[in-house]
């Protein structure tokens, strides 16, 4: 079983789902952020947090997976302060629906004041509704965005361990785990960390506190990436135990302190049905069987490492 902890699904298909359920991935996360192209108004984001707390958990669930996210206004769109002002108003609504199991992602882009502003108004959001936190670290400047969000952190008399950073690679992970944190890393095309260089993370870091994720999105992204880097850490050699912390145990942990992530919601699912409804809605267009199942699909199936 693999959990993979940030996935954009509102913008992958349902053939992704399908895939995923069939390599064995029984959970996904899905944080709030940015849509490519900047919302102008609140009204859009209560509609795209209204999507992934509601029928993007009703869709993911008619294809065997369970569906969680995060909540939180984007780094990027930090800079409208307008916006910025209005999406705080509404957030907490949001971060204590069910299946909600952080705020984020959040932190920094460009590293602006305003980004600096709404990312610790977001800390204190988290503080006050007791939800762990899932920072951005940015594209540019990575190593001196993230030691400023661990500062930050710390500023606001946060627990490291409540706190996942993502997006990490070698340049940061010495710095975030010395301090407490948890170590993400996205496995992502030609960007932020590839397969074979997260097996050698593992390899030298070892498992405590390191997790990764696909953060497939619009993008050039895959879905699969955390099961495919499994498999390469299986052909490495690194330990079976190490393997599972890395792509369940860990994640599971660091999101469960939010209580709304638990075991039981996947190895007791309620049976897929997808003649079940979403507010009068089906997954299915006319003429297409609903598929039903008392059972789960075979895993390990469309795992070739490419």
């Amino acid at each position: 079983m693999y959990l993979d902890p940030h996935t954009h699904m509102i913008s992958r298909t349902t053939d992704d789902y399908e895939r995923m359920a069939a390599a064995g991935i029984v959970a996904c996360i899905e944080p709030a952020f940015w849509l490519g192209q900047p919302r102008t108004s609140v009204g859009t984001y209560i509609d795209y947090l209204s999507m992934i707390c509601g029928f993007e958990r009703f869709r993911a669930g008619q294809f065997g997976i369970r569906h969680y996210c995060t909540i939180g206004l984007n780094s990027k769109e930090a800079n409208n302060e307008e916006l910025a002002e209005a999406v705080m108003e509404i957030l907490p609504r949001f971060a204590l629906k069910e299946g909600a199991v952080a705020i984020g992602e959040i932190g920094y882009d460009e590293q602006t004041e305003l980004e600096d502003r709404y990312f610790r108004r977001q800390l204190e959001l988290a503080k006050e509704l007791k939800l762990p936190i899932m920072i951005h670290t940015p594209h540019r400047d990575k190593k001196k965005g993230t030691l400023r969000s661990m500062d930050v952190i710390r500023e606001h008399g946060l627990d490291p361990s409540w706190v996942v950073i993502d997006h990490n690679n070698e340049e940061t992970v010495e710095a975030v785990l010395e301090r407490g944190f948890w170590a993400a890393f996205s496995i992502y095309p030609f960007t932020k960390m590839g397969n074979e260089r997260m097996v050698e993370i593992v390899r030298r870091y070892g498992a405590e506190r390191i997790f990764c994720d696909s953060a497939c999105d619009w993008g050039i992204s895959d879905p699969l990436a955390v099961p495919k880097t499994a498999e390469l850490m299986r052909r490495a050699g690194i330990p079976e135990a190490r393997i599972r912390k890395v792509t369940y145990e860990n994640p599971l942990e660091a999101y469960g302190k939010s209580g709304q992530i638990k075991e039981e919601d996947w190895l007791n699912p309620p049976p897929v049905d997808q003649r079940l409804l979403y507010m009068g809605n089906s997954i299915l267009r006319g003429g297409q069987e609903p598929r039903i199942e008392t059972k789960k699909p075979g895993l390990g199936d469309d795992l070739r490492i490419v």
